[in-house]
């Protein structure tokens, strides 16, 4: 859809993530399973850590959030997919637009920031454990969670206003399946320069700052690891740090690919891909790799079956 330079885009149109009518059914199936073990183990999470007295603890605290901002930022994205694989012309209006990219950006950016935080509670168990009931507070913990919930906010409104301040007046069609930051900026017909600066400069300062706390925390947690004598000790501090690892991996890995490389070299084919991963594979994995390689976990779920089952 060409429109002429005095034209104004109202709506765009998600042309998803296939053009092939006869995958649709398929895909669809796919992301509403994902979606549903999504929903189920986040909100489970949430919920045994809830009934649980002996989860009640810094880590379990921010892994419930976890679990929530997972829930919410693959809430954002994927029904209003599932919805479309049976709409033959997928419409966004541009509030809606712009109200998506900003709670996605805003999640998103929380679980960075969530998981630099757990990386830190990590470093306090393992290298000074006599102070980690006085240095992680309920308070200090608190402070930590409402730090990144504001941080990612706020990071999200900028970016969002910087985006849809500009004009869409060549076409309104975004070759994607949401309102992400690189497809728009292929649409404006504005000076997207700064954008793409600001952009690359704050997902740059972020993503960094994250993966250095992150790098640092681990650093001495392999120092203090090896320093333990006892091979069942170490693999006992080593398995608490391995699931939080496994889950920097895989959803730094993705955003950084993303968004920290040249306009230029965007692909929509390759990047709509990589976009369902992060934004619906990542928060299906999160909850079952803490939940499979955690003992406490799979012990605290086999206490709340029990007592379901005494309870009959």
């Amino acid at each position: 859809m060409v429109w002429s330079n005095h034209s104004t885009a109202t709506h765009f149109i998600l042309l998803g993530f296939t053009d092939h009518s006869e995958l649709q059914p398929i895909l669809f199936g796919v992301f509403f399973l994902i979606y549903v073990i999504s929903v189920v183990g986040n909100l489970g999470m949430i919920l045994l850590i809830g009934l649980d007295a002996q989860l009640h603890t810094p880590m379990y605290f921010f892994l419930g959030n976890l679990s929530f901002v997972d829930f919410c930022y693959s809430s954002v994205i994927t029904p209003n997919m599932l919805i479309n694989f049976w709409v033959e012309m997928p419409v966004i209006s541009w509030s809606g637009c712009a109200t998506q990219f900003f709670f996605f950006g805003s999640f998103a950016g929380i679980e960075g920031f969530l998981l630099a935080v757990m990386a830190y509670d990590r470093y306090v168990a393992i290298c000074i454990p006599l102070l980690y009931t006085t240095t992680m507070s309920q308070r200090f913990n608190i402070i930590l969670v409402s730090g990144t919930y504001l941080a990612g906010f706020a990071n999200a409104a900028i970016h969002t206003a910087l985006t849809f301040k500009l004009s869409f007046c060549h076409s309104n069609v975004i070759n994607h399946f949401f309102c992400d930051t690189p497809p728009l900026l292929k649409l404006s017909c504005s000076d997207t320069h700064v954008n793409e600066l600001i952009i690359f400069a704050f997902a740059s300062f972020n993503e960094l700052s994250c993966l250095l706390t992150i790098l640092i925390s681990y650093l001495y947690v392999i120092v203090a690891i090896v320093r333990i004598r006892s091979a069942e000790g170490r693999y006992k501090a080593f398995s608490t740090c391995a699931s939080h690892l496994m889950a920097v991996t895989i959803f730094f890995g993705t955003i950084i690919f993303m968004y920290l490389r040249p306009s230029s070299s965007y692909s929509m084919d390759q990047d709509k891909v990589v976009s369902v991963f992060y934004t619906v594979v990542i928060p299906m994995l999160n909850p079952l790799i803490y939940s499979l390689r955690n003992k406490e976990v799979k012990a605290s779920f086999r206490k709340v079956i029990r007592k379901k089952k005494s309870l009959k």
